[in-house]
């Protein structure tokens, strides 16, 4: 079974199974690191229908680890859509209204260009020949795709994490084209916390014998080892640690006393396992790679000489900011900052702290308050718009 979803995976790395966008050489991409990506491809999927007056389009970035298929199932896992919580017909972003997009990011693993993707030069995987990719740059990607289909103003751009991020790019960077603004669980730059624990992840995926120097795809061979411990070191920042115990306390894994070994002694341990070893199946480990780095370098203020106000200088767009009184990957001091940024910059914002003990994750779960804040500033938004949402 995990050779066949691992096998899938790559195969989706080519030939999605969603939409694809595909941009020729003459339509290069032009990255932050100073060299142009051409051709290359975009996929995404798209729910409800776009208006005649194409005001009603919502723009949905997904997170680290996420793709594009947020309220389907995944073509992959076979799992349901990664915020099918909260979009789909009838729900607070309901696609009876709005005309959602979502595109797995450029760097991506599941049909977006990536280093899993071939390259039309040489034939094999790109690998690590691909250019760093930015935050930036995946949202220009976005640009791109927004335009192609024929979207000039965008009704609102939604993300929770590295996709908050990317709202908060396309807020900055394009205002005009962003009606309203909601970046969840985020902030303005990856403090040097979250950086160390990315680099704990990338140095276990390169450590991995079975990486080889990043052609494992040509090699035969996957890191198996060293992304699963990647992924637990991450996982265990997505989570809390009330939430951690309430869950698992220091409960044994199917026994009675403990091995005096180095099995999974208690549940926990069992637990982070088991993610370690279902995302491997899924997730490409140079993406990881990639996509780990393009939060890295996120610092929108430093874009803009030091003040993050002038970032968001003159600004039309409307914003909701949401944080988690448990999230330390993203505290709320983090989304605090940023509306500070944007008050100093006169923007219309408000701005809601979620009690929880969930953690980061928190915005990826049924959270009514969260929920609530989400529906009242979407219908304020399309108040303003003059949509009719119900």
């Amino acid at each position: 079974m995990a050779a066949r979803i691992a096998r899938k995976a790559y195969d989706e790395a080519n030939a999605p199974t969603s939409l694809v966008m595909r941009f020729g050489p003459d339509e290069p991409l032009h990255l932050d690191a100073g060299v142009d990506l051409a051709p290359f491809q975009i996929a995404y999927q798209t729910y409800g229908t776009l208006n005649e007056a194409r005001s009603n389009a919502i723009l949905v970035c997904h997170a680290l680890t996420g793709d594009q298929h947020v309220a389907n199932a995944n073509p992959v896992t076979g799992k349901p859509g990664w915020w099918e919580v909260l979009i789909g017909p009838g729900k607070i972003i309901d696609t009876n209204r709005f005309f959602v997009i979502c595109s797995n990011v450029i760097g991506g693993c599941l049909g977006s260009t990536g280093p899993a993707s071939t390259n039309p030069s040489t034939g094999k995987p790109y690998g690590l020949d691909l250019p760093v990719i930015t935050i930036r740059d995946m949202v220009r990607a976005q640009v791109m795709l927004v335009d192609k289909l024929g979207i000039d103003r965008l009704f609102s751009v939604v993300g929770g994490s590295m996709g908050g991020m990317q709202v908060l790019e396309w807020a900055s960077s394009y205002p005009e084209r962003v009606f309203s603004a909601l970046p969840i669980a985020t902030g303005a730059r990856h403090s040097s916390q979250n950086i160390a624990f990315h680099e704990v992840g990338r140095q276990a995926v390169m450590a991995d014998p079975d990486w080889c120097g990043g052609k494992y795809i040509e090699a035969g061979s996957r890191p198996e080892k060293g992304l699963a411990v990647a992924r637990m070191a991450a996982h265990i920042t997505y989570l809390s640690e009330a939430a951690l115990h309430r869950k698992f306390g220091r409960n044994l894994q199917d026994r009675e006393s403990l091995t005096f070994g180095f099995d999974a002694d208690f549940q926990i341990e069992s637990y982070l396992r088991h993610q370690g070893m279902s995302f491997v199946d899924r997730f490409d480990a140079n993406s990881y790679l990639y996509m780990t780095r393009a939060m890295d370098y996120f610092d929108l203020a430093a874009d803009h000489g030091g003040r993050l106000a002038d970032a968001f200088r003159n600004t039309q767009t409307r914003f909701c900011l949401v944080s988690f009184t448990s999230d330390w990957l993203f505290p709320t001091e983090e989304s605090r900052s940023v509306v500070h940024a944007l008050n100093a910059a006169g923007a219309s914002v408000s701005f809601v702290e979620i009690e929880t003990d969930r953690g980061h994750d928190a915005f990826l779960l049924d959270e009514p308050e969260f929920f609530a804040a989400v529906n009242g500033f979407l219908r304020s938004a399309a108040k303003a718009r003059g949509l009719e949402i119900g």
